[in-house]
Parts: C-alpha cells; structure tokens; sequence
C-alpha cells in the first residue's frame, strides 16, 4: 500500500491546496498593489514627489546633482533613504509580530493618517511617513507559490511578464509569468483612484489609503497561517 503522502488522493488534495494558496496569494497582491498605487498618485500629485516609485526618484536625483541643484538633491536623497529604512522596519515589524500581517498592515494604517492628518504647511513630514509606510508594505508579500512579486514598484513585474511572453513566442511552456501583471494592473487601478481621491481631497485622501490599509489587515486574518508565512519574507 502506497504511504498516504503519495496516494493520487492525497496530491490532488495538496494541488488544490496549492492553487487555493496561489490564488489567495495573488488577491492578496492585488489589493496591496491597489494600495501602494492609489498612495503613490495622492503623493505625487500633492507634492510632486513619488512616493513608492524610487526608479522615478532615483533618476530624479542624477538629474538633480548633474544640474548643481544641491537642496533638490538634499531632498530626494532623503526621499529614497527612507524608503530603505521603511523596507527595514518592515521586516523587523513582521519578524517581532511573529510574521502576522496585521500588526504590520495596522503601523502602515497608521503612518498614512498620521501624514494625511499633518497640520502644518510644510508637507515634508507627511511625505516621509508615507514613503516609510510603502517601504514597510513590500514585508507584507514577497513571494506567491514560489513566483517573486513587488507591491509598491511594477518595472520587475512588467520585466517578468515581457521575458515570459519571449519564451512563450518561442515555444516554450513555463507557469507564472502572465500573474506578474496581476501587481501592475493592481497599481495601475490605484493610481487611478489616488488621482480621483487627491483631486477632491488633497493629501487628506491619505485617510482613503490608511483605511483600505487597515481593513487588509483585518481580512488577512482570514488566510490560514500557513499559507501567509510562505507569502512573508524569511
């Protein structure tokens, strides 16, 4: 008698639990790419700066020093560092919470009504607690049944999707490749939302953002723990 692990029953059972994981997985990326796109567009259009989209920033910044202009500079530079310390304290938040994405989803929650609610004139502030809080969402997904995924940039994505297309012109038959647009289209439908919501309500449309952030939170209490440690950095 076959052991159980290796009955034709018992690998149907765990495909179906693979493509259950998997398409859970990709809602899930969904709707944080949702997330990061509609705070990217309030950001940006609020102050003209990106808030996730570093490849902007970074080229902005070449431009910036090639041009002399040092404050420019001065500002992006800290733009894109603080997206690398928000990647870190997303990690180290995940890791403390014991890799549970609600804790993680609820500092996010908090960091974008907390720049959305910024009294002064001066934006910068606000600016960097959103940046920090788009850092922190990568630590929420990284990867889905193997496949690598990005919330707050889609370059990868589209990357991932184009040599995929190559391969499939070619002839050849691998899996995976046409969910990368999955993010991309996720960030684009909120980017779009972002652009409607800022345009009504200014930087305050960060509320919509925390909002949708929290109620993530609560809903992946919903994904069994098993499946949400494989979505979660290491």
């Amino acid at each position: 008698m076959l052991p159980a692990a290796r009955t034709p029953y018992a690998k149907a059972a765990l495909a179906h639990r693979q493509r259950w994981r998997g398409r859970v997985g990709l809602m899930l990326v969904a709707s944080l790419s949702v997330l990061a796109g509609m705070t990217d567009a309030i950001g940006f259009m609020a102050s003209g700066d990106f808030v996730s989209f570093m490849s902007g920033n970074t080229t902005r910044l070449a431009v910036a020093i090639g041009a002399g202009d040092v404050g420019l500079s001065g500002r992006l530079l800290l733009l894109v560092a603080m997206f690398v310390v928000g990647n870190a304290l997303g990690v180290v938040v995940s890791r403390l919470a014991k890799r549970h994405a609600l804790p993680l989803l609820l500092c996010i929650a908090a960091l974008l009504c907390g720049a959305a609610l910024w009294p002064f004139v001066d934006t910068l502030p606000a600016l960097l607690a959103a940046i920090i809080a788009m850092g922190m969402l990568n630590a929420a997904v990284e990867e889905v049944n193997g496949l690598p995924v990005g919330l707050t940039y889609v370059t990868g994505a589209l990357s991932r999707f184009g040599r995929g297309l190559g391969r499939w012109m070619l002839g050849e038959r691998r899996n995976g490749w046409r969910v990368q647009l999955i993010p991309w289209a996720g960030m684009f439908v909120g980017a779009v939302i972002g652009a409607l919501l800022e345009q009504q309500l200014g930087l305050k449309a960060l509320l919509v953002s925390g909002a949708l952030a929290a109620v993530l939170g609560v809903v992946s209490l919903k994904i069994p723990r098993r499946w949400h440690l494989g979505y979660m950095p290491r």
